[in-house]
């Protein structure tokens, strides 16, 4: 049984879960009585999913697979819009987004959910939930940005769910801070439409793409999704001009072989260019994946050392706390431009964006 059948069953029978080691019992959402946006209407009050890839067609009284949709009478809700399950003050590089305001703080928050059911995901206790199962807050997008200036966030970061699928509180919420002067950051898998993404680029700061696998098999088997959406997303971000970093979970055996990661590389340069940072992540064993042993690093320092010999300038080992490959080189000169240590910065001498040593311009957003 999948863990979304088996909610479903709890849901009917009233049962609460598991939330961070703590049990809370199923409650309703404040959040349940906003319209939904990206639908088509349909006969006999069945409505179509146009937000993700996933095209749900539902029922009156159902749900689409993201479990956070909901079909009343044919017209169609989110149910979790301001009422965030987790809510923390990060280190922007805990996303990671190494070129994006380093050494800041994401005032960062998820609500309950996902379009995929990826087998190896850490935060499968919310991602993999319904809205009403989980202990939520009350923070509508202007509340988000008071408290994001309170904690002295220098910006708001939708992350460890999929903020695809909470869509319309994203969007809202990337508009209000905007405004304010704070950016908002999407921390996603890129499973998204052409337009709602489009118009999500109107409003945010930054993204960072979860890439699970230059595979559609991988996909296929591993996550219950499709990689050509995927890459449609990133070389939409590209053409949007809006600073985007991208990060690959390596898990062994299965997207680690240096064929695929050649064929990464090379599609990487041809769509995106060669200033697009590229994380390649030690994988732990979680969810249902629990049976194959963390990525030796050896294996994150020949994918990094191949990406970089592809020609990709900024190129990162991600899960391996003091690992050289955590600091920025210079694409030009080599100089160490910033040392981290974990979700720490060390030192930082970028200056005006560009090397004090040969003048060359970093890509990223610095200030």
């Amino acid at each position: 049984m999948k863990r979304r059948d088996f909610i479903k069953g709890a849901a009917a029978i009233g049962l609460g879960t598991y939330v961070l080691g703590k049990a809370v019992p199923a409650r309703p959402s404040a959040g349940m009585n906003m319209p939904a946006r990206f639908y088509k209407k349909l006969s006999r009050n069945r409505v179509q999913c146009r937000l993700c890839p996933q095209k749900c067609k539902v029922k009156p009284g159902e749900r689409g697979d993201c479990e956070v949709r909901e079909n009343r009478g044919g017209e169609y809700y989110t149910l979790d819009y301001g009422n965030p399950c987790a809510v923390h003050n990060d280190p922007i590089e805990k996303k990671p987004l190494f070129h994006f305001l380093p050494g800041t703080l994401a005032f960062s928050m998820a609500c309950a959910g996902c379009n995929i059911e990826c087998e190896f995901c850490q935060n499968w206790r919310i991602s993999q939930t319904r809205p009403q199962m989980v202990e939520t807050y009350d923070i509508p997008p202007g509340k988000a940005v008071e408290l994001a200036r309170k904690y002295n966030s220098k910006s708001i970061a939708m992350t460890y769910t999929e903020p695809v699928i909470f869509y319309e509180y994203v969007y809202d919420t990337a508009a209000e801070s905007k405004k304010q002067g704070l950016p908002t950051v999407m921390i996603s898998n890129g499973y998204i439409e052409r337009e709602p993404m489009k118009e999500l680029c109107k409003v945010l700061g930054a993204v960072k793409i979860d890439f699970k696998a230059f595979s559609q098999k991988f996909y296929d088997e591993y996550c219950g999704g499709d990689l050509q959406p995927v890459l449609d997303t990133l070389k939409l971000l590209k053409e949007e001009g809006i600073w985007f970093e991208m990060v690959h979970l390596t898990i062994p055996t299965l997207n680690d072989s240096p064929k695929e990661t050649g064929e990464l590389c090379k599609w990487i340069i041809k769509n995106l260019g060669p200033d697009v940072p590229l994380h390649f992540t030690r994988f732990h064993p979680d969810y249902k994946l629990r049976n194959l042993p963390p990525t030796p690093i050896k294996t994150l320092e020949r994918q990094r050392k191949q990406a970089m010999d592809a020609g990709i300038h900024y190129v990162y080992a991600g899960n391996v706390p003091g690992h050289p490959g955590e600091n920025t080189y210079c694409h030009s000169c080599r100089e160490m431009l910033i040392q981290r240590v974990g979700f720490s910065i060390v030192k930082n001498i970028i200056k005006d964006g560009k090397c004090p040593k040969c003048g060359a311009k970093i890509p990223g957003v610095w200030k």
